[in-house]
């Protein structure tokens, strides 16, 4: 997934010319907290948030230039880059939104927490019965079946509960993604599991070619 398939595309911008007054109108018509500054070809020149407009007023300052940080120390991304750095900065610096650029620098969408959680809580509707299906496809030559009965054997050794292949694809196909890593203890604890399953059914298939 790339940034441009979570970005917010009706964003607002300023210019640093603007006035701050004219720069809090916009902002509270268009129930933005945050907005990026452009020049005249739409290039990021920086950025300002309600609470630098709200100071700048407090202050008598008079133009966006005065308040906004400058484009050196705003945290922003690509179009084309996945999707997760978007997460992965907004996570770091702790921001609620980052600006969104093209090859040219122009900005073209803004990526905020809320389509962050949007997406993820999407994700974690996925049934895992889906993404082992997606397993299954990259494993060229590995049937369903196999991979359900490694499943129970990695299962079995995780757990020491023993588990038939059958009762497994049930639960999978009863379960989502947020569900499984809830059970499984965290995200990390899901895929090494899903990494052990792969790494099984591969030698299974190894072993039963050598015999």
């Amino acid at each position: 997934m790339k940034v441009r398939e979570i970005m917010d595309k009706e964003f607002v911008v300023v210019s640093p010319g603007d006035s701050i007054v004219d720069a809090s109108i916009k902002l509270e018509e268009h129930r933005k907290f945050t907005t990026a500054v452009v020049d005249d070809q739409k290039k990021l020149v920086g950025w300002i948030t309600s609470l630098d407009v709200t100071r700048g007023l407090r202050e008598g300052k008079k133009k966006v230039s005065d308040i906004m940080y400058n484009k050196e120390d705003v945290v922003h991304v690509h179009q084309n880059d996945p999707a997760r750095l978007a997460v992965l900065e907004a996570a770091h610096h702790n921001v609620v939104s980052i600006p969104v650029l093209d090859d040219d620098g122009r900005v073209v969408g803004v990526v905020r927490t809320f389509d962050i959680v949007k997406t993820l809580s999407s994700l974690y509707e996925v049934k895992v019965s889906k993404i082992f299906e997606a397993l299954t496809e990259e494993l060229k030559g590995v049937s369903w079946d196999e991979l359900m009965e490694a499943s129970a054997i990695v299962t079995r050794r995780r757990t020491g509960k023993r588990v038939k292949p059958e009762d497994y694809e049930k639960r999978i196909k009863n379960s989502t993604f947020g569900e499984a890593i809830w059970a499984t203890g965290g995200l990390e604890n899901f895929f090494v599991g899903f990494i052990a399953i792969g790494e099984l059914v591969i030698a299974r298939k190894v072993a039963k070619a050598r015999k």
